[in-house]
């Protein structure tokens, strides 16, 4: 067997060695979430130094609040690409130091990498992964969703490697022939506990579960009311997993013996998923876990794929939606506040699939502060979305929505009966204003 010691060594380095190989006009990708290369991007102020330009860096719901997030000076050097936003990007975003890309899941990439050659930049892949193994195959670890695309796509690869993040399969392998350059971490791999739930949320888990049938393939993501859904869909049989995000509760799923993968109709015996950020126990689980398969997300969020599936059923959540079906889940009016993600590809793929469903789940409320600064509640449901919110799915797909007040199958309903269907849902103490609103502005 050949020795990868040696090649090893020689692409070991220093924080400032790898940086020093950013060229002006590089194109750098950072990884999704927790993958993120910390003793990298911690670092990433000392490009100030190099006398590098023009950079673009991409980043995706980064679990880290990076010092170069929020530093003017580094606009001389770099553009700071979002595709999805945190708390920290929203900060930045208030600073003018990030712009929002908007995308899907899936196309992203591709339309990416047609704007790096028409501008003749340099990809550059960032991102974390767990060590070498005899073989000199590095892991991707918890993130595939775009990573090994960048790669097969002849990006100039810089790596973190860290002990602390689990090996897993799929399209994750990186050899080391393939790595231009490294640095050694010890950093704690990010972690995200389940939060507790309120009684809404439960309200609303108990409806979605009504929804889904034994021998569903499901889709959830992170939040109160994915947690809750996944509580009641312990009492559901054969189950199986095709995920953007795999979940903690999907464990829990896996270990009660509701999900077991065997009759998805495609990729039996598999969870299938693209990226997971939680608990020190998922991270145990998936470690070696040759049952969990990451994939790219042109795989895993693509409709096609996903309605490969037998009884798809995709659980998303919106900030708000309009009568008509219309779902603005990434921004309040014109201030980004998250992403697209996978949305509305989930959402497609779930009503391609035989006897499949798709799910906007939210409360019919939220809390705001009125022009006193005094608390009032709004209704989640409007006449109209806020104005420049974006719409993350159109109302041409819009299928079941579901609140604590009840569920709502728009599929195929004129917008008349899908303003009757909506107003059912919402609050009790904002129905009267929708009906009002409807007539006036004839929404029918």
């Amino acid at each position: 067997m050949r020795d990868y010691s040696k090649e090893y060594e020689v692409k070991k380095m220093k924080v400032e060695q790898l940086l020093d190989l950013i060229e002006d006009n590089d194109f750098i990708f950072t990884p999704m979430a927790a993958s993120m290369p910390q003793k990298i991007m911690n670092n990433m102020q000392y490009l100030k130094k190099t006398g590098v330009k023009n950079i673009i860096l991409q980043s995706c719901v980064p679990t880290g609040d990076f010092p170069f997030f929020h530093d003017p000076e580094m606009k001389k050097v770099m553009k700071h690409h979002g595709w999805f936003y945190t708390s920290a990007l929203r900060k930045s975003s208030e600073e003018g130091l990030i712009s929002a890309v908007p995308q899907h899941s899936t196309s992203i990439l591709r339309k990416t990498f047609d704007r790096i050659r028409y501008e003749k930049r340099r990809p550059v892949l960032m991102t974390t992964v767990s060590p070498m193994d005899e073989h000199g195959y590095f892991s991707l670890s918890i993130s595939s969703i775009y990573e090994m695309d960048v790669i097969k796509n002849g990006a100039l690869v810089l790596l973190e490697v860290n002990p602390n993040y689990p090996r897993t399969f799929g399209d994750t392998m990186v050899h080391i022939s393939q790595v231009a350059g490294f640095v050694e971490s010890d950093c704690p791999i990010p972690k995200a506990n389940i939060a507790p739930y309120t009684e809404i949320d439960a309200i609303i888990g108990k409806k979605v579960a009504t929804l889904v049938e034994d021998g569903s393939t499901i889709q959830l993501g992170i939040g109160n009311i994915p947690n809750a859904v996944a509580n009641e869909l312990k009492k559901k049989k054969h189950l199986g997993i095709h995920t953007e995000m795999f979940t903690e509760t999907m464990i829990d799923l896996i270990e009660c013996g509701a999900v077991d993968n065997t009759q998805k109709g495609f990729n039996d015996g598999y969870c299938i998923c693209a990226f997971t950020v939680g608990s020190q126990r998922l991270y145990d689980y998936i470690n070696n876990n040759p049952t969990v398969q990451f994939k790219s997300s042109t795989y895993a969020n693509d409709p096609y794929t996903i309605g490969r599936n037998n009884k798809f059923v995709s659980i998303n959540a919106t900030l708000e939606m309009d009568l008509t079906g219309q779902c603005a889940s990434e921004s309040t009016g014109v201030r980004q506040f998250s992403g697209s993600g996978g949305q509305a590809e989930t959402i497609q793929g779930s009503q391609m699939s035989p006897g499949g469903k798709s799910i906007v789940a939210m409360h019919s409320t939220y809390v705001a502060k009125d022009e006193n600064g005094k608390e009032v509640l709004r209704s989640k449901i409007v006449p109209f979305l806020t104005p420049g919110a974006a719409v993350t799915t159109s109302r041409n797909d819009v299928d079941y929505v579901v609140t604590e007040y009840g569920i709502a199958w728009l599929r195929a309903k004129t917008i008349e009966e899908r303003v009757q269907e909506l107003v059912k849902i919402a609050h009790p103490d904002f129905r009267q204003w929708l009906l009002e609103e409807a007539e006036k502005n004839m929404i029918w």
